[in-house]
């Protein structure tokens, strides 16, 4: 059989399956539906494009661009040297001190929420907060107890909900206001929130666990205690780990952004920049932010590779 009479057939195969494929009227109109709410919300949200490209918005533009290129070399040609010069005086008059300032309190904050949402997490979870956990043929609890376990169940959830609800910006004027222009107010601000998303999703992890080995566990008689060392925590932890570094990334930018709060972060001194006008120091301590956060990207995917070999 020729070459092109086998591209026929695999044409003619590949057009047979389309014609067959399964058709699913709600998803298609669910596709529709949507087409129209993101129609609708432009035509009535005013997002015209009309006055993008006037005049005085792109002489804005070029000046901005312009203003990106480091002060030593703004209006003459490129010289690495003086570019480096003005990069290592940045650094030392403040970015050093804000890079570090910046990795230590999402390092602390990501730590606190790691530990409270592992907490919490096993008290989220309807498999373990049970009268008998991982063991469905156990013996039947009294009523009273199993309303207990419930209510601890659906308490832990809510309070997981209402702190990870409230965004970190919030939390930190609140807690600016109680302890004043320190590093703290970043560091619970972001600790609390990402308590409540790591205590979420600590717990979905922990109830798909397989049941099988911590089950086992439990038929033999182990404690609760030992269940989670031997049981939930090995078969959970490369989840856990992979929600933890996320959240530490997100840690990480938010609090370059809090930093802006006037409180000591990489945030503090884009703020400067910008009040100063000074675009390219703004942009040169965002690249320290960028640097930071991939930095932690690296320690990251390292550190769950170790895992996984292990």
């Amino acid at each position: 059989m020729s070459a092109d009479a086998v591209s026929a057939r695999r044409l003619a195969a590949i057009a047979q399956l389309h014609r067959e494929r399964p058709r699913h009227r709600f998803i298609a109109w669910s596709m529709i539906v949507l087409g129209g709410i993101v129609l609708g919300s432009w035509l009535s949200g005013g997002f015209g494009i009309s006055g993008w490209l006037t005049s005085d918005r792109l002489g804005h533009a070029r000046r901005f661009v312009h203003e990106l290129r480091p002060w030593p070399v703004r209006d003459q040609a490129w010289d690495w040297s003086a570019v480096t010069d003005w990069a290592v005086g940045l650094w030392r008059s403040g970015g050093q001190e804000a890079f570090l300032g910046t990795l230590a309190i999402s390092v602390v904050a990501i730590v606190l929420a790691g530990v409270l949402g592992a907490l919490s997490s096993l008290a989220a979870a309807r498999n373990f907060s049970c009268p008998q956990p991982l063991l469905p043929g156990g013996r039947l609890p009294g009523r009273g107890v199993e309303l207990a376990w419930r209510a601890l169940v659906l308490v832990t959830r809510a309070l997981l909900v209402f702190i990870r609800s409230v965004p970190e910006y919030v939390w930190a004027f609140l807690f600016l206001a109680m302890l004043g222009p320190t590093a703290w107010p970043m560091i619970l601000a972001l600790a609390l929130h990402n308590t409540g998303i790591l205590g979420k999703l600590s717990s979905e992890v922990i109830e798909n666990t397989d049941a099988a080995a911590p089950g086992a566990l439990r038929a033999l008689g182990a404690s609760r205690f030992q269940i989670v060392l031997a049981g939930i925590f090995p078969l959970s932890l490369p989840r856990f780990l992979l929600y933890f570094f996320y959240r530490w990334e997100t840690c990480v930018r938010e609090a370059t952004v809090l930093g802006m709060l006037g409180m000591a972060s990489l945030g503090f001194w884009i703020m400067d920049g910008r009040a100063r006008n000074r675009y390219d120091e703004m942009f040169f301590f965002i690249l320290v932010g960028v640097l930071l956060v991939w930095t932690g990207d690296l320690v990251s995917a390292l550190t769950r590779r170790v895992v996984r070999r292990a």
